[in-house]
C-alpha cells in the first residue's frame, strides 16, 4: 500500500470514488509481471480492472453521466497504470462503464464487470442455443461460475469441470437447474461421453488442456477460449475456434447488470477483503479460491 495524489480526469474521462472492486486472473498476471512487453506499463502502476463507485468529477466533453452517479465497469485503457485497487480511479466515459441499476448492490457490481463480460462474450461467441450441450472447463473460477449460470438461463445442458468435494458442490449450487459436474483429474473423456455420447455442441475453454477438451466436441462443434488455445492443435478437425479477449461494451455490462438485478444471475462472491489486505487477497486468489474475491475500497 502507498499514497498517491488523487488522479484528475482527462478529457472524456470520469473520476470515480471506488467503493468496491475484485480480483481477476488479469490482475494476478499483471502483478506477477507476466504482461511486460505485451502492454505499456505506467508507473507507479495501480493494479485492478473491476470497479464500482460514485462519479466524483467529469472530464471535459463527457456526456451521459453526472457527479453523484453510481457506476460500475472495467478500466478500459490501452495501458496499465490507473487501476481500480485504490480509493479513486479515472476511466473513459465512452467505454467500460455504465450506471448501476436498482437491484444490483455496489459490492456485486464491483465484482461483475470483467468476469461477467468474459462469460457472456464466450457464450455469444459459440452462439449457444436452447437445448444444446456445452462443456465449461474451469467452472469454479469467476468467469466459469457466471458462464454456468448464463448457459443454464439460455436453456442449455451444462457439463462443468470441477474437482470432487467443495469445488463440485460450489458449481452445483450456482443454479437451481441441474448441472453435470465432471472431475477433470479423472477420466474426463469417459465422463463427458457418458453424458454426451456424440460429443458436446460447444466448449468454453477457461482452463485445462484445450486440445484434449476440443476432442470432446461433436463434428461441427464450436469452441471459445480465453486460456491461450492454439488453433493448430485442432487442424483438420471439424470445429470452429474462437479466441476471445473480453470487450466490456456498455450494452454487455448493462445486460449483465440486469441479469443480476432481475434474478437469473448471481455474482459468485465467496470472500471479501478490505483494500489494505489486498496482498492477502492475491495470495488467496493464487491458492485457487472458488468464485470471486471482492475488495472493499470504502
Amino acid at each position: 500500500m502507498t499514497e498517491l495524489e488523487t488522479p484528475r480526469p482527462e478529457a472524456g474521462e470520469l473520476l470515480v470514488k471506488v467503493a468496491a472492486a475484485s480480483l481477476n486472473g488479469f490482475d494476478a498476471a499483471t502483478a506477477a509481471g507476466y504482461l511486460q512487453g505485451m502492454m505499456e506499463h505506467r508507473f507507479p502502476l495501480v493494479v485492478g480492472k473491476d470497479f464500482a463507485g460514485t462519479v466524483e468529477a467529469l472530464g471535459e466533453g463527457v456526456d451521459g453521466f453526472a457527479v453523484g452517479d453510481t457506476v460500475f465497469g472495467v478500466v478500459a485503457k490501452p495501458y496499465l497504470g490507473t487501476g481500480s485497487l485504490a480509493e479513486y480511479v479515472t476511466v473513459p466515459a465512452a467505454h467500460g462503464v455504465v450506471q448501476v441499476p436498482e437491484g444490483l448492490s455496489v459490492r456485486d457490481a464491483g465484482a461483475l464487470g470483467l468476469a461477467g463480460t468474459a462469460a457472456l462474450d464466450s457464450l455469444n461467441a459459440v452462439a449457444l442455443d436452447k437445448g444444446e450441450t456445452v462443456l465449461i472447463s474451469g467452472a469454479t473460477g469467476g468467469v466459469g461460475a457466471l458462464a454456468v449460470q448464463i448457459a443454464v438461463a439460455r436453456g442449455a445442458e451444462v457439463i462443468a469441470t470441477a474437482r470432487p468435494g467443495a469445488p463440485a458442490e460450489f458449481v452445483t449450487g450456482l443454479t437451481d437447474a441441474e448441472v453435470h459436474v465432471v472431475d477433470h483429474t479423472g477420466d474426463l473423456e469417459a465422463q463427458v461421453r457418458a453424458l454426451a455420447p456424440g460429443g458436446v455442441d460447444a466448449l468454453v475453454h477457461l482452463a485445462g488442456d484445450g486440445v484434449l477438451l476440443a476432442g470432446l466436441l461433436r463434428p461441427g462443434g464450436r469452441l471459445v477460449s480465453t486460456a491461450g488455445f492454439d488453433p493448430a492443435g485442432v487442424e483438420g478437425q471439424d470445429v470452429t475456434v474462437n479466441i476471445l479477449m473480453a470487450d466490456p461494451k456498455a450494452e454487455t455490462l448493462s445486460a449483465l447488470a440486469e441479469g443480476v438485478a432481475s434474478g437469473p444471475l448471481r455474482v459468485p462472491i465467496t470472500a471479501v477483503y478490505p483494500l489494505e489486505q489486498a496482498p492477502e487477497a492475491f495470495a488467496a486468489f493464487g491458492s485457487g479460491n472458488l468464485g470471486k474475491i471482492a475488495i472493499s475500497c470504502s
